[in-house]
């Protein structure tokens, strides 16, 4: 996968966003427009509208699915909420966009869009409806009745109940919920009754193998679909590092928080995503593994939360370009573009540019691989980090912390300086820039791209006019000549690209420039 520029440990951002919306309805033409890759939500107050049909799987000669349906389909329910008034505090004290927009968290990526949208664009601030139901999956993992479902099913709920195909409604209590990997446990409330219930498979399924998505899609309880495993290990661009099940079995909005299953009736998966251009199915969806589900809901079991190991960076790929500015051999490994103030990585002396390349011994592919190994860790843990810094390897180590609960960076200004300087442009054709100092508040640091050529490799990786570089090579620069200077170095290491820190806006990010021969 990739990770964009800047963007915060585990957190990918790349392809079609993910929206997990709280309830389906004002969201879901935003995301249509905006993204194409759908939550499967929930089916709000669901109306008696006639579902269209699908031809049925061109299974000639092909035995029935018949006898494994009847041994699951006891388990899986319905999940209704009810949110009684405001949402919770945690989420409507969030700031962002206006009246009728949708209240989106600041790191989705389409919050920057609707909160500078104009005035005439907002809708006044209208009362949130009480007694505002919705409707998800879910499915009974234990004869107490324990029962696993997605959280943006239940995120925002005052109640929930769930419903067996008997139609019987009973009240459930939240036991946890883990936002990275979108799975809430609940516990049916005050009943002394023994509940058919389902198992996770051990055994990873493979492409091509048959399954079973069993739910409430609309509303419609206990409908179920078959299909084949398209992929493994997909990256959608989730809150976590966590990949993804693909599956071309039907689901629809309410399949939310509902089980994939195998043809031995063991749940693979639990059904969260599809990617739809309309909002409807397509057969691209997507599940959380079996093997992640069973982890999550062990932790929420006993401690209704979910702890993991936090190092406090941002981080990038490495990819064929940086590894040549930084003196690498191969592509691998991740790249520090921020360090955050107090975190543990800023205890242990990690800093901006070290490319991670190992952690305890273990070798790291790229950013979401080292996200995945480092939130595998227990909090206070301490681990050897190996890092490619100045031509030279290096081994920290780092006492971890526990993963935030919001993933925003705070970012520093620069300082303030009283210096006033008739800025001079200065073409440096090798990077395909011309540049200027930097004055953002009076300021000497950096060096600012006036102009960007638009054939050049600066172009192509995302530069624009405007733009700060920090630094160039690892060393800071606050003119042009500080640039050439590092270039001519570069040159004589043998060098064909630089790495440039950049500023764009409150964004760092580190990027790494072709340098031409001429």
């Amino acid at each position: 996968m990739h990770v964009q520029p800047g963007s915060p440990e585990g957190a990918a951002t790349t392809g079609p966003a993910i929206t997990r919306g709280r309830r389906f309805g004002r969201l879901a033409a935003v995301t249509v427009l905006g993204a194409g890759l759908l939550a499967l939500g929930v089916a709000e107050r669901p109306s008696p509208a006639v579902a269209q049909l699908q031809p049925g799987s061109p299974m000639t000669g092909m035995g029935s699915f018949a006898d494994v349906v009847e041994r699951v389909k006891p388990a899986v329910v319905s999940v209704s909420t009810m949110n009684a008034g405001p949402r919770l505090a945690s989420r409507d004290n969030r700031k962002g966009p206006r009246g009728g927009l949708p209240n989106l968290q600041e790191d989705h990526p389409l919050y920057d869009l609707f909160k500078n949208l104009p005035k005439e664009f907002s809708a006044p601030q209208q009362p949130r409806p009480r007694g505002r139901r919705a409707t998800g999956s879910g499915f009974v993992v234990s004869a107490d009745g324990y029962v696993v479902t997605n959280n943006h099913v239940i995120d925002g709920a005052t109640e929930v109940f769930v419903s067996f195909d008997d139609q019987e409604k009973l009240e459930a209590e939240l036991i946890g919920t883990d936002v990275r990997t979108d799975i809430a446990l609940l516990r049916i409330k005050n009943s002394k009754k023994k509940f058919p219930h389902v198992t996770f498979a051990d055994k990873k399924p493979r492409v091509g193998d048959w399954v079973l998505a069993v739910g409430n899609p609309f509303g419609l309880g206990g409908t179920v679909t078959a299909g084949i495993v398209s992929a493994l290990a997909r990256d959608i661009g989730g809150p976590g590092p966590y990949d993804f099940m693909q599956i071309d079995a039907a689901v629809n909005r309410g399949n939310s928080g509902g089980p994939t299953f195998n043809l031995e009736g063991e749940v693979v998966g639990v059904n969260t995503a599809i990617f739809s251009p309309s909002g409807g199915n397509i057969g691209i969806a997507f599940a959380v593994p079996a093997n992640t589900v069973k982890d999550v809901i062990d932790e929420l079991k006993n401690s209704g939360s979910v702890s993991r190991g936090w190092l406090g960076v941002k981080i990038q790929n490495v990819d064929d370009d940086t590894a040549a500015s930084l003196g690498l051999s191969e592509d691998k490994g991740a790249l520090i573009s921020e360090v955050m103030a107090d975190s543990p990585a800023d205890d242990a002396g990690l800093k901006v540019q070290d490319a991670i390349l190992e952690v305890n011994g273990n070798e790291i592919e790229d950013s979401r691989d080292l996200a995945r190994k480092i939130a595998d860790f227990a909090p206070g843990a301490t681990v050897k980090v190996k890092v490619w810094r100045n031509d030279t390897k290096k081994t920290l180590n780092v006492k971890l912390g526990k993963f935030p609960n919001s993933t925003k960076v705070v970012l520093g200004k620069f300082d303030d300086d009283e210096a006033e300087e008739k800025p001079d442009k200065v073409d440096l054709k090798q990077l395909g820039l011309t540049l200027m100092p930097a004055r953002s508040g009076g300021s000497k640091k950096g060096v600012a791209i006036a102009e960007v050529d638009p054939n050049s490799d600066a172009a192509k990786k995302g530069l624009k006019s405007g733009d700060v570089i920090l630094e160039a090579g690892g060393k800071s620069v606050s003119s042009p000549a500080d640039v050439l200077e590092t270039l001519k170095k570069m040159k004589e290491l043998g060098r064909t690209a630089v790495l440039l820190h950049i500023k764009t806006g409150d964004q760092k990010r580190l990027i790494p420039v072709q340098i031409n021969k001429s």
